[in-house]
């Protein structure tokens, strides 16, 4: 396993960061168990959660992947120090998360104290702000017709931010966090929370998860750039397009217990001409290659420069020991020509 830096933590993760939205849905607290045991024996030391997790949200299962981490935890405290972990505070728009409120100093210490608790943890060790209080071009949002900048208040947008820093450093001083990190986030917040902490002496976000795969890399290379040049780590989730990119919904096929099979994901926005026509060709590049279309796809994003550390998930141990697998791939010069072909056709497949 490959260690890199996460940004200017100091803190060395593995090339795969351990995803768990699934568990508590998908997943149960043996399998869950399972997958701790299969990533820490293949080296993973990196494993990421939300507050808002099982996905897909709902009032009954919010915190339950927390819940079964912590449970994990609670029973194998003598390896919380060799793990990094991850969580996230929910932004507005969830009715049954603080009344779907934004993120404000406030929020944050309520979310991270009841984090915390179910994490059976006194620390977290990157508390991360799920995706901002403005509308975003993410989650499909990222074409001209989806989201309009010229309606963002840009002064009220730079007031949150700056509380939303009180609760940061309120975090940091009092131990409960170690580092803080961005997701679903672009480069002017980047640069706008980097001005901020300047401002208001508060240490700088050392990481930031967006999506990102070889059928969505809207991120290539401008923000990318930004978080390579200010030493942010950049961290890709969904690499596998929610699983597209493994082949298994070629032609609308829905394999039983599959992401696609739950009520929030059918008729979900990836699921486009484009990215079917796309996944077909790199499905038939992996088999050309001799490794599985999910191997190719985690193979390419590993080897994107600029990239420190993918996070993965998996509902089987057959799908976890599969992708793990992918991270000691190198792909030849002949398929990465192949890949490129087809990417330069369909940056964006969805």
């Amino acid at each position: 396993m490959k260690f890199n830096s996460l940004g200017s933590s100091g803190l060395k993760v593995s090339d795969i960061c351990l995803g768990t939205m699934t568990w508590g849905i998908q997943n149960t607290q043996q399998d869950a168990d399972a997958q701790m045991a299969m990533a820490l024996d293949a080296g993973v030391n990196f494993i990421d959660t939300a507050e808002m997790y099982p996905v897909p949200p709902n009032a009954d299962t919010y915190g339950d992947t927390e819940r079964i981490i912590g449970n994990w935890i609670a029973r194998n405290q003598d390896a919380r120090n060799n793990i990094v972990v991850m969580t996230k505070v929910a932004g507005a728009g969830l009715k049954y998360i603080r009344e779907g409120g934004p993120i404000t100093a406030s929020s944050l210490t309520t979310a991270l104290d009841e984090s915390l608790a179910r994490l059976h943890t006194d620390y977290i060790d990157v508390y991360q702000l799920h995706w901002p209080n403005r509308v975003t071009p993410h989650f499909g949002k990222h074409w001209p017709d989806s989201t309009d900048p010229t309606t963002i208040d840009r002064d009220k947008e730079i007031s949150g931010m700056r509380n939303i820093l009180k609760g940061i450093k309120a975090a940091l001083d009092a131990g409960k966090i170690r580092h803080w990190g961005l997701s679903d986030d672009t480069p002017w917040g980047i640069h706008a929370f980097l001005r901020l902490c300047a401002e208001e002496n508060v240490p700088l976000p050392v990481s930031i998860q967006n999506e990102f795969s070889l059928l969505h890399a809207k991120d290539w290379p401008y923000l990318i750039e930004m978080c390579q040049c200010e030493n942010i780590a950049y961290l890709p989730w969904s690499p596998l397009a929610t699983g597209m990119l493994s082949g298994k919904y070629h032609n609308g096929a829905r394999p039983e217990g599959s992401r696609w099979t739950l009520a929030q994901r059918m008729g979900l926005f990836r699921d486009q001409p484009a990215a079917q026509s796309a996944t077909e060709q790199y499905v038939n590049i992996a088999e050309n290659a001799g490794i599985t279309p999910s191997q190719l796809a985690l193979a390419w994003c590993q080897q994107v420069p600029g990239v420190t550390s993918t996070i993965i998930g998996a509902t089987t141990l057959k799908q976890l020991s599969e992708n793990i697998a992918a991270f000691d791939i190198t792909l030849s010069d002949n398929t990465f020509n192949d890949i490129n072909n087809v990417f330069k056709a369909y940056p964006m497949g969805f």
